[in-house]
């Protein structure tokens, strides 16, 4: 019992670096998010940010595209547009959805940070260049197992 046990664990760990390492920012440039924004993997998650002048948006799912309720979570994201910095906290408003607004704008060389932390989970961290042109993003992604888009679908627990 004990060496199946051992066996099943070992499995389970050998698989996690394959799904871990297919979800790589080129693989995220090269589908089309289902909210128009940039797509990021974080931990156990997809980050989905929308961003113009002054308004932060970002969409929480799971790597089977299953939505994870923000309700109780605290988030906030930083703005660096060249010197500028500009920290803006960011609310759940419902479902997946965290939003905040601030003072800043927008360059194709913004970098946003996305820092979140869910009730009874560890915080994580994403980081986009929300404007960066698609022809930077790298045009020739890795495949990803084959999936013809981004509904690509792992059997990871819900959460």
């Amino acid at each position: 019992m004990k060496t199946m046990m051992l066996g099943v664990l070992s499995a389970v760990i050998l698989a996690l670096p394959l799904s871990a390492g297919a979800h790589t920012d080129e693989y995220f440039e090269s589908v089309q998010a289902p909210h128009g924004g940039q797509l990021r993997m974080t931990g156990p998650y997809h980050m989905e940010l929308l961003a113009k002048d002054g308004e932060l948006t970002v969409y929480v799912t799971d790597h089977a595209d299953n939505v994870i309720g923000v309700d109780g979570g605290l988030a906030k994201a930083t703005v660096e547009t060249g010197s500028n910095r500009t920290q803006v906290h960011l609310h759940p408003v419902g479902g997946n959805i965290l939003k905040g607004t601030g003072t800043f704008s927008l360059t194709p060389s913004t970098v946003v940070i996305v820092f979140m932390k869910l009730p009874n989970q560890d915080g994580y961290a994403a980081r986009f260049m929300p404007l960066k042109p698609k022809s930077e993003q790298g045009e020739k992604a890795p495949s990803h197992a084959d999936d013809a888009g981004p509904h690509h679908h792992h059997h990871s627990p819900k959460h």
